[in-house]
């Protein structure tokens, strides 16, 4: 039943998408078809899809454990405060902190979750700011 539910939140979102994909138009034509096709072509799959989940034979459900599911909750919870605090703190840091907490939820000592946490967030702050020159926050506390 919760794939069904899913699958019907999921094509009404979907539907919701198409109508905000149709509405896309550029003031300058850069290319020959637009902006429109990309997000039509992606929304009108994902659309396809649930439907098929929806119309096809439900499985026996099998929930998972408390353990699993408390700890999608946290990573619901890591991830909103990610987003909430990505500009206050930067993306060094808000990725650093991310990346450690969602590591030692998958196992990891504290110390090798802080080791990858930091490797990561300078890492990728650095692709994308030098390499890519997609310009990422620092956080008002570098600035």
């Amino acid at each position: 039943m919760s794939d069904r539910i899913f699958a019907g939140v999921w094509v009404l979102l979907c539907l919701g998408g198409l109508m905000v994909a149709w509405q896309l138009h550029s003031e300058y034509s850069y290319e020959p078809v637009g902006p429109r096709p990309f997000p039509l072509g992606i929304i009108g799959l994902m659309l396809l899809c649930s439907v098929a989940l929806l119309l096809r034979r439900p499985d026996a459900i099998d929930w998972p454990h408390q353990r699993v599911l408390q700890r999608l909750l946290t990573m619901v919870i890591v991830l909103l405060m990610y987003a909430w605090g990505f500009e206050w703190l930067g993306f060094p840091l808000a990725t650093a902190i991310l990346t450690a907490i969602i590591g030692m939820l998958f196992g990891a000592t504290l110390p090798a979750a802080g080791i990858s946490g930091v490797v990561l967030g300078i890492s990728l702050w650095f692709a994308f700011d030098r390499l890519l020159d997609v310009t990422l926050p620092l956080g008002v506390w570098l600035n």
